[in-house]
């Protein structure tokens, strides 16, 4: 199965793609605190126009990573949070490994010391994947954000770069 799969820098003809994988995610409501996707240029705004990569599989977008901008303070310039998702025919199948893998080879080549996550307690597999890719539980944020009008907590992770940042 692995071979097959190309990870690929995402580029705007994947947006049709990575959209409905990130509107699956809405569906479940433990992947995002939004509730409705982004348009292609708001998205293409909020994220970094590096490290971003989708998984592709027989010419189709089965996975996408991507990274955003934590502060506009240039001292966190080297700070970033993930956003991943995987569609949902192909979880756990390995591809958030794939493409968290090339996020953070990306990342520390653009001199990133510093990938941050925030996922929600229900969401265990993703805990899991961010966990077995070097982050770890640096906090828990209580009631952080509403979705639907439900309050809202959040597991925050972290994984610090073992070849960036560290003199």
């Amino acid at each position: 199965m692995f071979s097959s799969i190309k990870i690929l820098p995402l580029i705007p003809k994947h947006w049709v793609e990575v959209k409905k994988i990130y509107e699956q995610g809405l569906k479940t409501g433990i992947a995002t605190f939004e509730t409705e996707s982004p348009n292609w240029e708001e998205w293409n705004q909020s994220h970094l126009s590096i490290c971003r990569f989708v998984a592709i599989q027989e010419e189709k977008v089965i996975g996408w990573v991507a990274l955003s901008p934590v502060s506009s303070r240039c001292v966190y310039g080297g700070v970033a949070e993930t956003s991943i998702y995987i569609d949902e025919k192909f979880q756990g199948k390995g591809i958030g490994k794939m493409l968290l893998s090339e996020v953070i080879a990306s990342s520390e080549e653009n001199n990133y010391w510093m990938l941050q996550a925030g996922v929600m307690p229900a969401n265990i597999g993703s805990i899991k994947l961010h966990e077995s890719m070097g982050f770890r539980i640096v906090g828990y944020r209580e009631k952080i954000s509403k979705l639907n009008d439900v309050w809202m907590d959040n597991i925050f992770l972290e994984r610090r770069s073992k070849v960036v940042g560290i003199d």
